[in-house]
């Protein structure tokens, strides 16, 4: 029967938990024994020296001298009677000959030992486990010497080493059972990791971790949405293909701050969750961008992002669009006016009256789009305006170019000047609509290469505490539009500006309202 691996990863980490503390085990248990057994050896030879050096006084050197060797003399009963105290196997005295004077085994006594005494009859202490009459034991030998310190004969003493095996094998049930007990505690706790785990992975396979780590990579990238992921530091976790091209930014995001990666701004606060809100407008460099954010259960957060630029700029143009229409219908109904007033001096026969009354109704049209054509000779900019001054008209608010209003059709980059003086022109006809003498003046000329905007109007003007904030995505004081939301205008502007390394700033108008500046440098090209 063949076993198989198990796939899912609970059952891989208990079984792993449990051979590296079975493997631990085992080895701390070999690690333990092995030391012992030298231990106890070493023991039981220091024990058998011990009982030699005590053995070996002057007054056993001096019987050993003064009688003789025989089973049932003096030197053999003081050495059965240390061997009996002590427990000691053997206790042998010889003398320099290496002829012994006592022994367990009294037939013995008066032969030579059987192995090697020239070491201690040399003077010196040995310890060793050697095997002689007795068989394998622990010894130890030690010189005898007389009372003037000569050495008349050694004394050596054996330690069973049974004893010695005997201590140790039962020292093991011990240790193993301390090593049960460890490896069941070891056990326990790789089971309730394992559980744990299997919360945490929801009792899948490593494969299916694997085909559900390609499979969101597969998904990041492939997505046309901008997915920012941010750990509880609110450093950079993970960033998409998307996300890099709308933002700006590179593989080197990842694990940096996020104020560090964005820059102080709306987008790092909207992706940070400092502002809060669902569907959130934020400009990034030339886009217009729709975030929204979702934390995380371990503090962090998820946030995905929308290009929504093409969205707003078709938004636009058709706001731009409807005002056409509406500039047409004021038009129109400004025209049928004229004609039903022409009509009627016609009738009454005030041919002189009408003829006045068409020269001075064409005059002014006339007069107000030569203005602005002759001080602005770029077409798109005098087209806006002169379309701005019929809204105007409409709604009773005069547009005028201010005296200083002079601009060469040497623009860099007209459409997001006409974008510029579009954004801020409407917002000074709101303001300025309904106001006595009511009345928005553009200035707009040249410095250089060098061009300054300035829209004045009549309104209430803005005020100070919020001469910074209206310029950030979100401000407005109207009502939504059909197509989305409002507040990008000025924010626009600025960027727009900011693109081109000018500078965008309110102020209040010498008259009150008012007084929006806009300076692009390097707006215009060289005169040819």
């Amino acid at each position: 029967m063949r076993i198989t691996w198990p796939q899912r990863v609970v059952s891989q980490f208990l079984l792993l938990q449990l051979a590296v503390a079975t493997g631990i085990t085992v080895l701390a248990t070999g690690l333990f024994l092995a030391p012992l057994g030298a231990q106890l050896d070493d023991q039981a030879m220091r024990r058998a020296l011990a009982i030699a050096q005590t053995t070996a006084s002057p007054q056993v050197a001096r019987t050993l001298l003064d009688s003789p060797a025989a089973p049932g003399g003096p030197v053999q009963a003081e050495a059965e009677r240390i061997r009996r105290a002590t427990g000691a196997e053997y206790v042998v005295i010889m003398d320099r000959r290496g002829v012994r004077w006592s022994h367990t085994a009294t037939a013995r006594i008066g032969q030579v030992v059987s192995t090697d005494p020239s070491g201690a009859l040399a003077g010196r202490e040995v310890m060793e486990i050697d095997s002689g009459t007795l068989g394998p034991s622990a010894r130890g030998k030690v010189p005898l010497r007389d009372a003037r310190d000569r050495i008349v004969g050694a004394v050596s003493v054996g330690i069973e080493y049974d004893s010695v095996r005997a201590r140790l094998l039962a020292a093991i049930p011990g240790l193993l059972a301390y090593a049960g007990g460890a490896l069941a505690v070891g056990a326990l706790a790789a089971y309730l990791i394992s559980r744990r785990l299997q919360r945490q992975v929801h009792d899948l396979a490593f494969s299916d971790i694997a085909a559900l780590l390609a499979e969101r990579e597969a998904m990041l990238h492939g997505i046309r949405e901008g997915v920012v992921a941010l750990d509880p530091a609110g450093r950079v976790r993970l960033v998409n293909d998307e996300a890099r091209r709308l933002l700006g930014i590179g593989d080197e995001a990842t694990g940096r701050p996020l104020d560090e990666v964005l820059g102080q701004g709306r987008t790092a606060d909207v992706l940070a969750g400092r502002v809060s809100g669902e569907d959130l407008l934020t400009v990034r460099g030339p886009r217009v961008l729709v975030a929204n954010r979702m934390p995380t259960d371990d503090g962090g957060a998820v946030a995905t992002l929308r290009d929504r630029t093409e969205l707003e700029q078709l938004g636009r143009e058709l706001d731009s669009t409807r005002g056409l229409i509406d500039a047409l219908r004021a038009q129109d109904h400004e025209h049928a006016n004229r004609m039903h007033t022409l009509l009627g001096l016609l009738e009454l026969g005030m041919h002189e009256e009408a003829m006045d009354f068409v020269t001075e109704v064409a005059g002014v049209h006339r007069a107000t789009a030569e203005e602005f054509t002759d001080r602005v000779h770029d077409p798109l900019l005098a087209a806006l305006l002169v379309g701005k001054a019929t809204v105007a008209a409409e709604r009773a608010v005069v547009l005028r170019p201010a005296a200083e209003t002079m601009l060469p059709d040497r623009l860099v980059d007209p459409r997001g000047l006409v974008t510029v003086v579009g954004n801020l022109v409407d917002n000074a006809l709101d303001a300025a609509a309904g106001s006595p003498a009511a009345f928005v003046e553009v200035a707009l000329y040249a410095r250089g290469r060098e061009v300054v905007l300035r829209v004045t109007d009549s309104g209430p003007g803005v005020p100070d505490a919020e001469r910074e904030s209206i310029f950030t995505e979100g401000w407005t004081t109207k009502a939504l539009p059909s197509h989305g939301k409002r507040g990008l205008g000025l924010a626009l502007v600025r960027r727009l500006a900011e693109r081109h390394g000018g500078s965008t700033r309110v102020a209040r108008a010498p008259g009150g309202g008012a007084e929006f500046t806009v300076v692009l440098p390097e707006a215009l090209t060289a005169p040819g």
